[in-house]
């Protein structure tokens, strides 16, 4: 016996059907010219990422200038552009949460700040 689906129809000629769907899509589609002068892709993006211009060596060069056990007077985490913005940003986010912080531990201490 042949399996059935909800409405009694047989499954092998669903399966049938959606297979022919399939391979006369496929045959359609297979024969559409694209118009001459169109381009089909333009990877945009694409080729930003895969051409990418190599810059190891100029960033090792900026890092190594000087030598490289500089130690306090040149660091090496602050030899690159913007490196001193992104040491006054986590420095600051630092200093915001250890004062809030150490309001959290006085009023802990204290009972200042209760819900009644």
């Amino acid at each position: 016996r042949r399996p059935k689906s909800a409405n009694g129809t047989s499954i092998i000629k669903i399966i049938s059907a959606t297979m022919f769907a399939a391979q006369s899509a496929r045959l359609v589609t297979r024969n559409v010219v694209v118009p001459a002068g169109r381009q089909q892709q333009k990877r945009g993006f694409i080729n930003w990422l895969t051409n990418y211009p190599d810059k190891v060596m100029e960033t090792k060069r900026i890092q190594q200038a000087g030598g490289t056990c500089q130690g306090e007077y040149n660091p090496t985490w602050l030899k690159q552009p913007g490196d001193n913005i992104t040491l006054m940003i986590g420095a600051g986010l630092c200093g915001y949460g250890l004062i809030l912080s150490s309001m959290g531990m006085y009023k802990l201490a204290t009972g200042k700040g209760k819900k009644d």
